[in-house]
């Protein structure tokens, strides 16, 4: 039987990174994104076998659900699940819109996609490692500096939607122990990919930069470095644990 990572997000920037890197790590990838096809551009010309391109929505229950039976079906299980769909929207001008213009649509939207999209993603997996043994089962979550420091270029859904990831990594981390699965999130900071192009134009690169102590944005590949961390064999020791990369920008 085949061992399958899942990627959530495969499309965008920093997704599309973490394929590439777990595929070169030896891994067959399910890369899922709301457009197949943009999912099959993810996988082309990826070294290894297996890798395969699936219309996901992260948000709806039942599509979850499908994913994990039919990958179940193929025999092709998901020991690994890499949940990195997310959404951050601005206002009409670019800018991040303040609480008291945040429609309940928009809240509930992001809500539904970055924190209720991990929860079923986490609950369909440890659903199924409680019906089989998983070798190496791995969870890894997507949190954000933003979630951290309560914002700076996001706005007040964005970062009430990462900081649920960070509560549910550590209630996800004690549950999933005793099926011998880990449980962990990354929390990027200034990442040069699509989402922080919404806000930073590459004429402020400098001005922010300026703010990180290792001066520079970080990179999609910054990401995917760590994400391979937690998802490999170095890190079977590590559970209920946030990597930061964010350049230093936050130390704790």
């Amino acid at each position: 039987m085949s061992t399958v990572c899942l990627v959530t997000g495969a499309a965008g920037g920093i997704g599309k990174a973490i394929v590439s890197r777990l595929a070169q790590d030896g891994y067959s990838v399910l890369a899922a994104d709301l457009s197949v096809q943009k999912a099959e551009s993810a996988i082309a010309g990826l070294p290894g076998r297996g890798h395969r391109a699936i219309a996901l929505d992260v948000a709806n229950e039942s599509n979850v659900a499908a994913i994990f039976a039919d990958a179940a079906a193929r025999g092709t299980q998901i020991d690994q699940v890499v949940a990195a769909a997310g959404i951050l929207l601005f206002a009409g001008n670019g800018e991040r819109p303040p609480i008291v213009d945040i429609t309940l649509a928009d809240w509930e939207r992001t809500q539904s996609v970055n924190s209720t999209g991990t929860f079923l993603l986490l609950r369909e997996f440890l659903r199924g490692a409680s019906r089989r043994q998983i070798a190496n089962g791995r969870f890894v979550g997507f949190s954000s500096v933003a979630a951290q420091l309560g914002g700076y270029r996001s706005s007040a859904a964005y970062i009430a939607s990462k900081t649920a990831i960070l509560g549910l990594i550590k209630a996800g981390a004690r549950e999933a122990a005793a099926l011998g699965v880990t449980v962990n999130a990354v929390a990027p900071g200034l990442i040069d990919a699509p989402m922080l192009r919404q806000s930073l134009p590459p004429e402020n690169d400098g001005m922010a930069s300026s703010n990180i102590p290792l001066q520079r944005l970080g990179t999609p590949e910054d990401v995917a470095g760590a994400v391979s961390f937690l998802i490999g064999p170095d890190a079977a020791y590590i559970t209920g644990a946030v990597i930061d990369i964010n350049g230093g920008y936050r130390m704790q």
